[in-house]
Formats: C-alpha cells, sequence, structure tokens
C-alpha cells in the first residue's frame, strides 16, 4: 500500500480516466465500471479478476483494513486520493470514501441457464436504476441463480444499479439481451417455466403456491415500472400470475412485487 506518498488529486490522469466510467459510453468502450462503497468493493476484491484498482482516503484504510488487505492479495494497486478526487468517482451525497475500477461482469444467457438453475427474474425494459438493482440484491437473497436484464433496460453499470444491488451485482450472474421475446423462448426451451408478474394476471399468486405450481424450476418476468409487461410478450409466459391485494393499496412497486413473487418460489422449492 503506498501509504508514504501523496494522495492522488482530480488533476491525476489515474483519476481523470476513472471519472470517464461515470459515463455509459466510456463503461461501454472499456467494459469497465465503478463500484463504490466499502460493502461494494469488499464484495468485488472477492470475484477473482474482478478489480482492477481501488481508489481510497487514508481514513478508509484505516476504517476498512481488510479492504486494503484483500487488495495486496489480490495484487490490485490500492491508490490514496484526497476528497474532491474520491467525490469525483462517486455519485453520493456522502461518499464512503472508497470505490474501485472493476471489470464488466455480465454472462451470456446460456450461461445463466447451463447451471440448471431453479429460479431466475426478468426484467423486461425496467428503467428505474434502483428497481433494477433493488431486483438483483432480492434475487440473491431469495438464492436465485441469476438475473437477465432484458430489452431497453437500464444500463446494469449505472452507479445507481450497482449501490442498489448493495454487493449482490458480484454475487449471481447477470446477463442482459436486447430481445426480450427471443429471450423468453430461450428460457422457456431449457425447461424453466416462465411466470409473468401482472396486475390483470388470470392465477393467484397464493393459489400457484397451493397447487404446487412454483415448486417447478422458474423464470419470474417483471415488466416496465409504468407500463408493465406489453400483452404479447406476457403471453408468451406459461402463466400470469397477479399478487393478491388484501388491503386498499392500489399496487405493489416492482422491487416490492419481485421479492413477493421470488421469495414465493423460494419457499416452495425448499426440500
Amino acid at each position: 500500500m503506498a501509504g508514504a506518498t501523496a494522495p492522488l488529486t482530480v488533476r491525476s490522469g489515474r483519476v481523470k480516466a476513472a471519472r470517464k466510467l461515470t459515463r455509459r459510453s466510456d463503461r461501454a468502450g472499456t467494459r469497465l465500471f465503478l463500484a463504490e462503497g466499502p460493502q461494494a468493493v469488499r464484495e468485488a476484491l472477492g470475484v477473482p479478476g474482478c478489480v482492477r484498482e481501488v481508489f481510497a482516503l487514508a481514513e478508509a484504510a484505516d476504517r476498512h483494513p481488510d479492504l486494503a488487505e484483500a487488495a495486496a492479495r489480490a495484487d490490485v494497486p490500492w491508490q490514496l486520493v484526497d476528497g474532491p478526487a474520491i467525490a469525483a468517482l462517486t455519485e453520493s451525497v456522502h461518499p464512503q470514501g472508497v470505490a474501485a475500477v472493476c471489470r464488466f461482469l455480465d454472462v451470456p444467457v446460456q450461461q445463466v441457464l447451463d447451471g440448471h438453475v431453479r429460479l431466475l427474474a426478468m426484467c423486461a425494459d425496467v428503467r428505474d436504476p434502483g428497481n433494477a438493482g433493488t431486483v438483483i440484491r432480492c434475487a440473491d437473497a431469495a438464492g436465485a441463480g441469476g438475473v437477465l436484464l432484458l430489452g431497453s433496460s437500464v444500463d446494469l453499470y449505472n452507479g445507481k444499479v450497482v449501490r442498489a444491488s448493495a454487493g449482490s451485482l458480484f454475487h449471481l450472474p447477470v446477463a442482459v439481451a436486447a430481445d426480450p421475446a427471443a429471450t423468453v423462448a430461450e428460457v422457456r426451451a431449457a425447461g424453466v417455466q416462465v411466470l409473468a408478474a401482472a396486475a390483470d394476471g388470470d392465477t393467484d399468486l397464493e393459489d400457484a403456491a397451493d397447487e404446487g405450481l412454483l415448486a417447478a424450476r422458474t423464470a419470474w418476468l417483471f415488466g416496465n415500472e409504468a407500463h408493465g409487461l406489453p400483452d404479447a410478450l406476457a403471453d408468451q409466459a406459461d402463466r400470469r400470475v397477479r399478487i393478491p391485494i388484501h388491503g386498499r393499496a392500489e399496487s405493489l412497486n416492482l422491487a416490492t412485487a419481485a421479492a413477493v413473487c421470488l421469495y414465493a418460489s423460494a419457499r416452495a422449492q425448499r426440500p
């Protein structure tokens, strides 16, 4: 760890290069992205070859010695920076003092399916980064085998997506596919039933659980926050499933609905 050297500033070439990764075009061109905060950096360092370098305030190394040690074990450069530099590399109102440059992690859809996965989350045209990251986190917590971001969904490496995933982006495979219909067909061809979460679904989630429907290998399909799933895509699913609303709420938001559906399947699939 280069504790004896002066901290890098916003004028440093390395900081300038890393700062460019806040732009989607630069992320796509380099296939690199930024992960900020000790939790994300810790999980990223746990993935062999994921982290290219870490930028940190001196006090961050004191607060999180395990991060500096993990970086050293992985032979990852640990760069001390000053306050303005770390602020330039993060998008949080209150930066937590550490950020890492990471390589892209997405994998092909078939790689997700090859592991005889029992539970998946698929997001079609999900635009809100907080929702996308939270779905990844919920899928990880429920023990799902992967997440598929389909169509015009938000960039997987958007800073808000990475933060909302709370480190789960580094735990389970995530695939990005441009054609939702083709991907749903591919998932079904792999022997995984597709259940479309829809407010107008003809099957109640509780009935689906009672019938044993949720015990099968399942990919949950979630749609856009404002418009839901297009009928043509929902019609490709094996069933349209609605979450019962027992109170007076009009509906559940996307991330909450995903958590309910994924945990219902996780419970049904437990031995």
